[in-house]
């Protein structure tokens, strides 16, 4: 019998590259999420250390112009948490897309590499009962010219 041959082994090759790529831009994305999150993390530290200066300074006395001042950078820091926020929200949404994609590619390769393993079972199946017949062939013409 010949050599088990999947029809649609060049349609899953190509799923599998494509499934593969998807994985590649699913673990850049996570990378970017998960950078930007320890940026703000970081960020929010900057603020609290800051905001605890300011406090620490007031309660001590300060000038009005040094409190302006201290108001003034905590209101920027606010600015930037806010702005780094809004982009941790946007990669977020970009990973889940991304993830969302992987998903479905690997149910797709997934039903194909299914389908083959079905064909190649038959297949294996036609094979063994092909060599049984052969084999039973084989006794009964030994026996026939005994």
């Amino acid at each position: 019998m010949k050599k088990f041959k999947f029809s649609l082994e060049m349609v899953l090759n190509y799923k599998q590259q494509v499934l593969e790529a998807l994985q590649g831009e699913h673990a850049a994305a996570l990378s970017r999420l998960r950078e930007q999150e320890q940026l703000l993390e970081r960020m929010w530290q900057e603020y609290r250390e800051y905001n605890e200066e300011y406090c620490e300074k007031k309660a001590a006395g300060m000038t009005i112009s040094e409190a302006l001042s201290y108001q003034s950078g905590l209101r920027v820091l606010e600015s930037q948490i806010q702005k780094e926020t809004e982009q941790l929200e946007r990669f977020r949404k970009d990973e889940e897309r991304k993830r969302e994609r992987v998903v479905e590619a690997r149910k797709e390769t997934a039903s194909i590499e299914k389908l083959r393993e079905k064909k190649l079972g038959a297949y294996q199946k036609a094979v063994a009962k092909s060599e049984e017949l052969f084999i039973e062939e084989f006794v009964s013409s030994r026996n026939h010219f005994a």
